[in-house]
């Protein structure tokens, strides 16, 4: 049985933190600065008590108005998050009873960052794979802003937040989920952390330290070894797209576009140059967003959809927090 993507719509908080505002914070950091090196120039910020369930509501109820999907019809429901509201319960149980999603429906949530979508689009066409589902909710939703020290200048440029709502289907949809390749390795796990606030160690009152670069620190907030991911993300990523391509049975030159977690523009313009990826089949959209963590993916197919840029087959790619890293092929119909 095969699993179509059926529909894509995201949700951003309206509070917008612009590169203006961050250089009035951080005045050594420009404003071209900013946007020459990360290809960012404002990003969503979640309110005070907007939260993860909150953000998760409104791009599932946006995904049912625009696209007209009957919300009776989804039989699962999968909620990506490394931010929940809560230990227990389960983030998407709360999303279940929030959006009028029948209780015969399965939910859980899956704490990864941004290959996420990857993972869930794995799972959801898993689901309706096996006849346990028709009709799958895949949710992302993040609120990584609430890690960030309000002074680390590095964090704050690059991230923000967003949720998105995807319907995986067995019937119907405009691509058609092809074969996937998944990998991780948790040696990298303390280059991209939220140390205290867990079981393991509980938050405390930490004093602040400053890394090599200025930006504040402190095992309460999110930290992020940005040498080392990208080392990671370089060495990862090009073994990565070769498995998803020899995994289908195809060659670089047939795929038609390529969308990668939107993680900066650097990053990105290293990936697609060391892959040998014309930039006319590489697909960008972060300017007015920034790295939304697992919604990168989901947002940016969103928008290659609006502009037409959805043809033959589409190379999905996401890398990151685990370290986890995933991709798939999916054909357009």
């Amino acid at each position: 049985m095969t699993a179509k993507i059926k529909a894509i719509s995201y949700y951003l908080p309206e509070q917008v933190l612009n590169n203006d505002e961050i250089n009035s914070i951080f005045p050594e950091w420009s404003v071209d600065k900013i946007s020459d090196k990360t290809g960012i120039y404002s990003r969503h910020i979640a309110a005070e008590d907007e939260f993860a369930s909150d953000m998760a509501v409104k791009a599932a109820n946006k995904l049912f108005l625009e696209h007209d999907i009957d919300r009776s019809s989804i039989d699962f429901i999968l909620l990506c998050t490394q931010s929940p509201d809560y230990f227990l319960p389960t983030t998407a149980c709360i999303v279940q009873n929030k959006i009028g999603v029948p209780i015969s429906a399965g939910a859980l949530d899956f704490n990864l960052g941004c290959s996420g979508y990857i993972y869930g689009l794995a799972l959801a066409k898993g689901l309706v794979a096996a006849g346990i589902a028709k009709n799958v909710l895949l949710i992302t939703s993040e609120t990584y802003s609430k890690f960030i020290h309000p002074k680390d200048k590095s964090n704050r440029t690059i991230f923000g937040d967003a949720a998105s709502a995807t319907v995986i289907s067995s019937s119907e949809g405009f691509a058609e989920i092809l074969d996937f390749d998944l990998g991780t390795d948790g040696n990298g796990e303390d280059n991209l952390k939220v140390k205290r606030g867990g079981i393991k160690f509980s938050k405390n009152n930490e004093e602040d330290k400053s890394d090599d670069y200025g930006n504040i620190i402190n095992e309460n907030n999110l930290y992020m070894n940005g040498g080392e991911i990208f080392n990671f993300t370089s060495s990862a990523v090009p073994g990565l797209i070769n498995n998803v391509l020899s995994k289908n049975n195809r060659s670089k030159d047939e795929i038609n576009l390529f969308i990668f977690h939107q993680a900066n523009k650097y990053m990105l313009n290293h990936l697609r140059k060391k892959l040998y990826i014309p930039e006319d089949k590489f697909f960008y959209f972060l300017k007015d967003c920034g790295n939304t963590v697992s919604s990168t993916i989901p947002i940016a197919l969103s928008e290659a959809k609006k502009q037409n840029r959805l043809e033959g087959e589409v190379l999905l790619a996401g890398f990151g927090v685990g370290y986890s890293w995933g991709g798939c092929l999916i054909k357009i119909l």
